[in-house]
């Protein structure tokens, strides 16, 4: 099943943009190869408001959303996850409104690092957030008109979570799902036995829409999700076929899988290889010369 990416997306950076009824996004002017177009924050709620992901540490977007929120109290502020460009504005937000953080936990990898492994991602993770109250898979925040329930879907991070809008067929699927790209999958960072898994548990649902934390909603989630896993297990069989031809090295498989890609994307692509080479060793279907890391070496089973 071919991937389908829709790339329309207007950010309106500074504006509030109403999405559904109770549902309106801003999104953040910091875009680049993994954020697109900037890093969307949701206001949800009519009299008492929840943020979902406020985003960098970004005076602009700062004054944008306490414009948006004006008078009306937060009661909530829900991180779906601790990367940098997602939950470090959450403080001054917090300072200003007064309403509690909440998520899954503080950064962490997926896996402990193996002795002398560096995370290559570590300056991406939003270290110093931890959580005013931490959040369980399927726990439900209300608000005096809206319930959200949280959604443990980690794989991009360790910590993700998505969000549910009771009664309106809405999952804020943060960088879980995007309608613009895949998801990075970076171990340590995350892994992707974890993000298959999370796929899983988002097919047995029957949203409406999802609201990513990137660029604009994926309309047709359970085909796009379905799209999503397909991806995924072709780039497995693509991983095995470089092995078989000879390929031993990550730098050789990225160079001949990825040859269209930006060659900014490179090194991103060379630890999504890395995610799926740890699921495949962990199945038997490839066979690791020492450890599973970026600089290793490899083989078919």
């Amino acid at each position: 099943m071919a991937l389908d990416f829709d790339t329309r997306f207007e950010p309106h950076y500074g504006s509030a943009v109403d999405i559904a009824p109770g549902v309106r996004r801003l999104t953040v002017n910091n875009p680049g190869p993994f954020t697109f177009h900037g890093t969307n924050t949701y206001l949800v709620g009519e009299s008492t408001l929840a943020v979902i992901d406020p985003g960098p540490d970004d005076d602009a977007h700062l004054a944008a959303l306490l414009a948006a929120i004006g008078d009306r109290p937060v009661s909530h502020i829900l991180i779906s996850h601790t990367h940098r460009d997602h939950s470090p504005l959450a403080r001054r937000l917090q300072d200003a409104t007064g309403a509690p953080t909440l998520g899954e936990g503080p950064h962490r990898s997926a896996r402990p690092l193996r002795i002398g492994e560096i995370n290559p991602l570590d300056a991406g993770g939003d270290r110093s957030f931890v959580p005013d109250r931490r959040l369980v898979h399927g726990e439900t925040i209300e608000g005096d008109d809206w319930t959200l329930e949280a959604l443990a879907t980690p794989g991009h991070a360790a910590n993700h979570l998505a969000f549910a809008l009771s009664g309106t067929g809405i999952l804020f699927s943060a960088d879980h799902v995007m309608a613009w790209s895949t998801s990075v999958v970076a171990p340590p960072d995350g892994a992707m036995a974890d993000y298959m898994a999370s796929l899983d548990l988002l097919l047995e649902r029957d949203d409406r829409v999802y609201l990513p934390g990137h660029g604009g909603p994926v309309t047709s989630p359970a085909q796009f999700v379905r799209g999503l896993k397909a991806h995924r297990k072709m780039r497995e069989r693509a991983i095995l076929e470089r092995l078989r031809s000879g390929d031993r090295t990550i730098a050789e498989m990225v160079a001949a899988i990825y040859r269209e890609t930006d060659p900014r994307l490179h090194a991103a692509a060379g630890l999504s290889v890395l995610a799926h080479l740890e699921e495949m060793v962990a199945k038997g279907a490839v066979s690791a010369d020492g450890d599973v890391s970026i600089d290793g070496t490899f083989r078919p089973a």
